[in-house]
């Protein structure tokens, strides 16, 4: 049985309740806030520091930094290894901290020159707690009231970004030293923290939506700080303890540094690209970015579940193949990632295409959010969900390279595929609102993935993927099929039943889905796809050591 399977396999178990948890704080958040401006703000304010964390959390800079935390390990021995880990998280401290700086100076500039300091205040939890006499009066300012209370939302939100960049390089730590499960468990505290403040907090900020909302961004700052310090008893019993190392002229820094720049947007892709096309969104409808935001939070459940665990696992794997010269287990491993990789997501895409109307009724459709949210966020879903599949393999083709000590790649191909998206949402946006982001996204994604695989095939002169081709022709075959059988179902049960009550919006989801997926397991047994029988004995050994256990007791 692949060590891949198990160890990512964990990863994904802890993936899958902390993506669960952060699909209740969306249900939450959609009855709280609906799709309209005020959600819009509140999404795309908190997308900024989550790019910032991508690029310099757990994108890039984890990227660059565990091959060579690895290598250190190996060639250096741990005192120099956690040494140099001191020193990229000293650099890293001072860097973001810098950046926190000169966005708040900037966004605080904007605002007093956007309105007189004697018509409405600028201080963002004067507003939220009404304590400004002047707020809600007329103003005259060139700002409107959506983007103004956007970059009021960022003022609080942004140093969310350091909390989060530090427990990235915490995780990325933990995963090098075989830690995968307690880490994954972090984003499970940070999930608590923000259901919290949806339901405790946000209600103790007045009675108006508009000001309620600053209770969420407090509360998204509270639950970054929960999340590293969960983190840290970990790596104290690995042997880590933080101590001031100056990063100027410090190699390893230098190293990263390199490596890391030109790979901000290679690991990134996907999140500039949703940055660009939400402020082009933005710009025209910020409802557009609230219905979008829905959907992409569905897709983030099996991408995490699936691409993320995988990703993650696989980048101090190569790194190590790399560092040893193994390039044919290299092939090895990388074609086993793609495959369980598929094996998982295909289904995944299909059903969420298929099914995406219904699930989102059934999650989100209370409170502030009705019926026509739900038209806009599942037409949103149906047409980024197809993309699946390639986000994911973005994720893993990009660290195969890293683990190579090649940034520079994926960073090309990214900007590529960057102005594609740019280009491409330009063109279907008016015409399809939401639905024109998620075609953009489709298209660019799997327009990355065809030249991240070109590039690879070069440099390693080839990559032993015929036989994958093959099983991933069977699969594609069985997700077809499955979603076929999932479209007939619903469509049968809508005729008849219908989605009145909870119970039969809760059928209209559950039992196509139960149904395609065992079609789906079924065919991929009958076509004998090595990945599907390898998770199936996972299964079996699973359930046979559950019932060892219970008749021990």
């Amino acid at each position: 049985m692949s060590q891949m399977l198990k160890s990512s396999g964990a990863m994904g178990a802890a993936t899958l309740a902390s993506r669960v948890l952060g699909m209740v704080r969306e249900i939450l958040y959609a009855r709280f806030m609906g799709a309209g401006p005020v959600a819009g703000a509140f999404t795309m304010a908190f997308m900024i520091p989550n790019l910032f964390r991508r690029l310099l959390g757990e994108g890039a800079l984890t990227a660059a930094f565990i091959p060579i935390f690895k290598e250190k390990q190996i060639t250096a021995g741990e005192a120099e290894m956690w040494r140099s880990a001191n020193a990229v998280i000293s650099g890293l401290i001072i860097a973001a901290s810098a950046i926190i700086g000169l966005v708040l100076i900037a966004i605080s500039v904007v605002l007093a020159l956007d309105t007189p300091v004697t018509q409405v205040s600028a201080n963002p939890l004067e507003i939220a707690t009404g304590t400004s006499a002047q707020f809600g009066l007329a103003r005259t300012g060139w700002l409107s009231g959506d983007t103004r209370l956007m970059l009021q939302l960022l003022q609080v939100m942004f140093p969310y970004m350091l909390l989060v960049c530090v427990a990235a390089i915490f995780m990325g730590m933990l995963n090098a030293r075989g830690h995968f499960f307690v880490p994954a468990m972090g984003t499970t505290v940070l999930n608590i923290i923000m259901i919290s403040a949806v339901l405790w907090l946000a209600p103790q900020f007045g009675q108006k939506l508009e000001t309620q909302i600053f209770g969420l961004a407090i509360g998204v700052l509270v639950a970054g700080v929960a999340q590293a310090l969960y983190l840290v008893p970990t790596l104290r019993r690995e042997g880590f303890h933080y101590q001031w190392v100056p990063p100027w002229g410090n190699e390893t820094v230098q190293e990263v540094v390199r490596k890391m720049v030109p790979g901000m947007m290679g690991v990134a892709a996907f999140q500039f690209n949703v940055l660009f096309n939400n402020s082009i969104a933005f710009a025209l409808d910020p409802q557009i970015v609230a219905s979008f935001g829905y959907a992409v939070r569905l897709m983030e459940l099996p991408q995490g579940v699936f691409g993320v665990s995988l990703a993650t696992f696989l980048l101090p794997t190569l790194a190590g193949l790399a560092a040893e010269k193994k390039f044919t287990e290299f092939r090895a491993t990388l074609g086993q990632a793609l495959g369980y990789l598929a094996l998982g997501n295909l289904i995944a895409s299909v059903l969420l295409t298929v099914l995406a109307q219904p699930i989102v009724r059934l999650l989100f459709e209370r409170g502030e959010f009705d019926v026509i949210d739900t038209q806009r966020s599942s037409f949103a879903l149906a047409c980024l969900a197809p993309g699946l599949i390639a986000f994911s393999m973005v994720n893993i083709l990009a660290r195969a390279f890293y683990a190579l000590g090649d940034t520079k790649t994926p960073m090309k191909i990214s900007t590529v595929c960057l102005i594609l998206n740019v280009v491409l949402t330009f063109w279907l946006i008016v015409p399809f609102a939401e639905g024109g982001l998620g075609i953009a996204n489709t298209l660019s994604a799997g327009c990355n993935v065809w030249l991240l695989f070109y590039a690879l095939r070069r440099k390693l002169r080839h990559l032993d993927l015929a036989k994958l081709k093959r099983e991933m022709l069977g699969m594609t075959g069985a997700a077809i099929v499955a979603g076929e059988v999932a479209w007939l179902v619903n469509s049968a049960w809508e005729r008849s039943i219908g989605h009145a009550s909870l119970m039969e919006k809760l059928a209209a989801v559950f039992l196509p889905l139960g149904v395609a997926s065992l079609v789906y397991g079924l065919i991929l047994l009958w076509l004998k796809v090595p990945q599907a029988q390898d998770f199936f004995q996972l299964l079996r050994q699973k359930v046979k050591l559950g019932k060892r256990r219970d008749n021990s007791r």
